[in-house]
């Protein structure tokens, strides 16, 4: 017998994202499942009830109706405390999680038999791109910070020459060149302005200058990658060099988008209050790691401040300000994902803990805490071509950096913004 995948509407404050859209019930209908949507779940994402029913779902009024019905729930947010006494034991949930931080859900999760696949825990992988939610969003949210930027700002981004004078072009400096630092850059180099962007790691220089903007490096050699791309905390040495760099930069930009976050850890402060001060008024700093308690020192999570002349931003809610976009890139890896489940195409879940993929994704399975993960497997290093002869000396007079100078080292200070 097929099982029912039920689709809440969100209850969280501000949420405007639905886990499923149109598009996509057509699909899981394909794929033999039943599926149930709450009436007005994709009102405030501009997908009216009449589109579900049209694709193939049905249409329930009552939300506990819906929790108590569905096998499966398809969810943006993690389920409240509410949520959690409507839903059935032994039901499967699929929706962001955080683990980490919500260790008493984990366990009310649990308490349910749950089985459980977070969206944020999907590895990082090459075959688990298509499920990268994550990504997702943090696309979106680098492009919309750049809206919220230029709507706070004063002026054009882009420069102009008119009757009236010249108009000089914006100067933004984005922090982080991961997802959403690359999404900002692009968004703020279309619009005219001067770009400049900043990350730990010199080899994303290439992806930087690739969109237009200049890449602004830390003078300081140090390995600081960490374990599956993350990046582990950098000496104070460094701290200290990209801090220089970040006050220099204040001094001069209009605008500063910030997009770095540390797995596990509150975001790291790299916008100081004296920084702050040194900007120039009506300068604008986007901070999209306010949930994570900001980048910048003046941060205030979930609103807008100025301080000492300059807005600060710190919308914790940028996917869910552009809902219809988010909502139907949320509901495709959420699509994929069911395929890699239901590969027999009979309408049923096959959590295969055997898939490295399905087992990073799934942080409880029938109530029993399986979170976190072992790490991934990682594929065999190639071999080592066989060493090079020595080089034939060079003259005396030559000054040239040869074989034997030493390769630079990596540095990574922290993992840029992917945040849902």
């Amino acid at each position: 017998m097929s099982q029912l995948i039920g689709v809440p509407r969100e209850t969280a404050a501000g949420e405007k994202r639905v886990a499923t859209v149109p598009e996509a019930v057509e699909k899981l209908v394909k794929l033999g499942f039943g599926v149930a949507v709450q009436a007005g779940a994709g009102d405030a994402a501009n997908f009216a009830d009449d589109t579900y029913r049209a694709a193939g779902a049905d249409i329930v009024a009552d939300a506990a109706r819906l929790w108590a019905s569905a096998d499966i729930l398809f969810k943006v947010r993690a389920p409240s405390s509410a949520e959690l006494g409507m839903m059935r034991e032994g039901a499967t949930l699929v929706s962001f999680i955080w683990p980490a931080q919500n260790p008493q859900l984990m366990q009310a999760l649990a308490a349910k038999k749950a089985t459980v696949l977070a969206m944020d825990s999907v590895p990082r992988i090459s075959r688990a791109q298509k499920l990268d939610a994550l990504s997702s969003m943090a696309n979106i949210a680098g492009y919309r910070a750049v809206i919220e930027a230029a709507h706070h700002f004063g002026r054009f981004f882009t420069g102009q020459i008119t009757a009236a004078g010249k108009v000089p072009p914006a100067k933004v400096f984005i922090i982080g060149a991961g997802v959403a630092g690359l999404a900002a850059i692009g968004a703020a180099v279309g619009l005219g302005a001067i770009v400049r962007g900043n990350d730990t790691r010199p080899e994303v220089a290439d992806q930087v200058k690739s969109l237009g903007a200049e890449f602004v490096g830390v003078e300081y050699q140090e390995e600081g990658s960490g374990v599956g791309g993350y990046a582990k905390v950098m000496s104070e040495g460094f701290q200290r060099a990209q801090r220089e760099v970040f006050a220099k930069q204040a001094r001069d930009v209009d605008i500063i988008i910030t997009t770095a976050l540390i797995p596990g850890k509150p975001a790291p402060k790299l916008i100081t209050a004296d920084m702050v001060r040194s900007m120039k008024p009506g300068s604008v700093i986007v901070d999209l790691a306010s949930e994570q308690g900001g980048n910048c020192e003046l941060t205030v999570p979930g609103e807008v401040a100025v301080r000492h002349g300059v807005t600060i931003i710190g919308y914790t809610d940028l996917p869910s300000r552009l809902a219809k976009q988010s909502s139907t890139l949320y509901a495709t890896n959420l699509l994929r994902l069911t395929e890699e489940l239901c590969k027999q195409k009979d309408g049923r879940l096959d959590v295969n803990m055997d898939d490295e993929v399905i087992r990073g994704t799934t942080v409880i399975k029938d109530g029993a805490i399986t979170w976190p993960p072992p790490p991934p497997k990682l594929s065999a290093a190639p071999p080592k071509p066989p060493a090079k002869r020595a080089a034939t000396p060079a003259p005396a007079k030559a000054h040239g950096h040869g074989a034997g100078a030493p390769a630079p080292a990596r540095t990574t200070a922290i993992t840029f913004l992917v945040a849902a």
